[in-house]
């Protein structure tokens, strides 16, 4: 097990690193100017030296990079080029809003998704089967963006039960963020529970294939008491690669649904700061979230660990 935890944190960091320079030398050909862009195209060259050297944007790339990247290990991620405030202090306050949603979009993605994937897969070809795989092909193939809207027409427009967007800050306490949340957490929701449905559905009628399941039920346990004993563990591999992939699409792949929700996230973020050239910020923000996914492949890999003993082993 140690032997697999060393390799899985020498991948991690090697995957950092390289995404970090990336990350940094796609931004530095970028065309355009952030010192022209916020002075205008009719500032002096004085002013935009001025500036150019304020932003410290004249140093060779190398050294830029290496200073980027000392600061971030310490906590330091700039200084935005518009908003003029520290780009972690930005990062943090978008992120309260952003991480909620996704850990509340993958609750219901999950809550949904294992138990219509197991029913499925026990009442294989019955009228279940077919209603499950029939509302997961619908999840999938409405665009979420479109499915947002829909929950805000009927629920904020007609029925007037929540609000069409906007957050009101965790200072206004709990339940009042969880329901500006829930629309958005649900239209995130829906592909994902869709997909992972039907991942976890094919992984179960895999399994009740083999021959320990076999072994099973002529000992007497039905199927449902097989599937959740013994097959639902066997099962969880692929489940659990979807699972790790989903987290990491939804806190970077939010952008087009805090947009809609008028939410202020880490997408939306990102969006704004790509508008206003403000390349620190999009450097940072895009390098934390290539972060979190990389890290969350990480833990998904430990986590195959501990359901499949045979993955511990050296070789």
């Amino acid at each position: 097990m140690l032997r697999y935890l060393l390799s899985r944190l020498i991948s991690l960091v090697l995957s950092l690193i390289v995404a970090s320079l990336v990350i940094f030398a796609v931004l530095q050909v970028v065309p355009g100017d952030p010192a022209s862009f916020m002075l205008g195209m009719n500032a002096s060259p004085d002013t935009m030296a001025a500036l150019r050297e304020q932003l410290g944007l004249n140093g060779p790339a190398p050294l830029r990079y290496l200073h980027w990247l000392a600061g971030m290990l310490h906590g330091d991620f700039g200084l935005s080029y518009t908003y003029k405030t520290p780009v972690a202090q930005l990062i943090a306050q978008r992120a309260q809003v952003s991480l909620p949603l996704t850990i509340y979009a993958m609750a219901l993605s999950t809550l949904i998704a294992i138990p219509a994937g197991m029913v499925a897969a026990a009442r294989r070809g019955r009228a279940s089967d077919l209603a499950v795989m029939g509302v997961t092909q619908l999840g999938i193939a409405v665009p979420n963006f479109w499915f947002a809207m829909l929950l805000v027409l009927i629920f904020a427009i007609r029925l007037h039960w929540v609000s069409s967007g906007g957050f009101p800050g965790w200072q206004a306490g709990i339940w009042p963020n969880l329901v500006a949340l829930t629309l958005p957490a649900i239209a995130l929701a829906l592909p994902q529970a869709s997909i992972l449905a039907r991942v976890m559905r094919s992984a179960l009628i895999e399994a009740l294939h083999q021959d320990y399941l076999r072994t099973a039920r002529a000992k007497g346990l039905t199927q449902g008491q097989a599937i959740r004993r013994h097959a639902f563990r066997n099962a969880l591999i692929p489940v659990l690669t979807i699972l790790g992939l989903q987290f990491s699409f939804l806190l970077a792949g939010a952008i087009i649904i805090e947009n809609v929700f008028y939410l202020p996230g880490l997408g939306r973020l990102i969006f704004q700061a790509i508008t206003q050239r403000d390349l620190i910020t999009v450097q940072s923000v895009v390098m934390l979230l290539v972060a979190a996914v990389i890290v969350v492949n990480f833990l998904t890999d430990l986590a195959y660990a501990a359901v499949d003993p045979r993955l511990r082993r050296p070789g």
